[in-house]
């Protein structure tokens, strides 16, 4: 029996390594049951993260372990089907979660490949879970969309994508925007897990008032709503997920399949022998308003605090600087400091802040240098473009100067100019073609 349990144990991580093998970084192969055709469907970013840099982030380096008293963690046992369907269909939800063979893949990846990023995951919920369920709460949105952050970010409140969305939510900035997340040079507030989940909530209670379907609602929030609105259109009007696919972008096919998955991961985890990380819950954090610029620095030292802790729990703002007086800004900080920082405020404000704050107010322009003496190991060339130029200017003025004629004015005489520009009245007449004395008042003149 122990023989044959081994051999078990062996051909079903075998088995995953196999499958593991077959896939790429970034996509999966999926066959489908009917036909026996294979199609790769591209991986939502998040699914490509490397564990090392989510484990790099404040909260997980601080307050996240691994279990050391998980059994059989690199074991991961096979269902069949019919288990699948069945757990899949006893999540609590609204939101239909069918079993495909897309889903499989998907689940297998979760229960294979990434199996140390949901043990990340699960330790982290811990962190965003309960905001995340406070704000689709609100909006009256199904509280198991709390898991698009999963397939999103990794649980990762600083993840950026190729095409530049940010934060557990992964906004864009458009969108970002028009549900009231401020982002400029010093604040993105699509990295406040608070107000970009508020944010997300809002955003797809209005997607439902669109398609009045969660699937359409999911997929329309990784590729947008005119692609899924194109797609509608192309199968005919019908508005339903798996009819519409063929006609998604590669990434949105796997997509609603990939939030099926981890739906899945995140509630049968413990079936597949995967353990969440150990997690030691932060301090209770308070916030306070400021109405000053202030640098994260100041606060840590006067308070006494980690900066990477303060940075944790700011992590809207991009440069450690918070623009209070721009307009009033919200600092978290643990709770522990929030007397301490009202206590030393003045301190706070004032601490290195020559050198923390460099952009300056007002500045006076120097004076304009008429004439730039040449240096001397440059003399000769100096000089020699010195040389030309009054060559060239001379002749500009000398060429200025044969040229120049005047507008005669009345009463004016030939004498008269000869004297003024100092000349004589036979070389007027002789540069004009005059041959007697007579000028006319408004005629030009060549005078030089």
């Amino acid at each position: 029996m122990k023989k044959r349990h081994l051999f078990l144990i062996t051909t079903i991580l075998l088995g995953k390594i196999c499958v593991t093998q077959a896939q790429t970084n970034n996509a999966i192969t999926v066959t489908n049951d009917k036909t026996g055709k294979k199609e790769v469907i591209e991986l939502p970013e998040a699914m490509t993260y490397d564990l090392d840099s989510l484990l790099n982030e404040y909260n997980a380096k601080t307050y996240l372990t691994p279990d050391t008293n998980c059994n059989m963690q690199n074991v991961n046992p096979i269902f069949s089907k019919d288990i699948y369907i069945d757990r899949l269909n006893r999540i609590p939800s609204i939101i239909e979660m069918p079993y495909n063979s897309v889903v499989q893949e998907f689940i297998d990846h979760y229960s294979g490949r990434l199996r140390r990023s949901v043990s990340f995951m699960l330790g982290a919920a811990n962190f965003y879970m309960p905001i995340f369920e406070e704000a689709l709460d609100m909006y009256h949105v199904p509280l198991e969309l709390k898991y698009l952050p999963v397939i999103e970010s990794a649980l990762n409140p600083k993840a950026v994508s190729r095409v530049g969305a940010s934060g557990l939510w992964q906004f864009m900035i458009t969108t970002g925007k028009r549900y009231g997340l401020e982002v400029n040079t010093l604040i993105d507030e699509r990295c406040d897990p608070i107000k970009a989940s508020f944010a997300a909530a809002h955003y797809l209670s209005d997607l439902y008032k669109i398609y009045g379907d969660w699937n359409l609602v999911i997929a329309a929030y990784n590729c947008g709503p005119n692609q899924i609105s194109k797609a509608i259109h192309r199968a005919g009007g019908v508005k339903d997920y798996w009819t519409i696919y063929p006609y998604l972008p590669k990434e949105t096919r796997g997509y609603v399949p990939a939030f099926i998955a981890a739906n899945y991961i995140m509630t049968y985890y413990c079936d597949h022998n995967i353990c969440p990380m150990t997690t030691e819950l932060p301090a209770n954090s308070d916030t306070i308003m400021v109405n000053k610029d202030i640098h994260l620095e100041q606060i840590a030292e006067i308070c006494k605090l980690n900066i990477e802790q303060i940075r944790s729990l700011n992590p809207q703002y991009r440069t450690d600087i918070i623009p209070g007086s721009t307009e009033e800004c919200m600092i978290c900080l643990p709770q522990t400091a929030i007397n301490t920082f009202i206590d030393a405020k003045d301190s706070v404000y004032n601490y290195k802040v020559d050198e923390l704050f460099t952009r300056r107010k007002e500045v006076e322009v120097a004076e304009p240098i008429e004439e730039l003496q040449p240096t001397r190991h440059n003399y000769s060339r100096h000089t020699s473009y010195s040389s030309h130029n009054s060559k060239r200017s001379s002749r500009r003025k000398k060429k200025s100067a044969a040229n120049k004629s005047v507008t005669i004015k009345s009463g004016q005489t030939l004498s008269d100019l000869a004297e003024k520009y100092h000349t004589s009245v036979k070389k007027l007449r002789k540069i004009n073609g005059i041959s007697g004395s007579g000028i006319r008042a408004g005629k030009k003149l060549k005078v030089k």
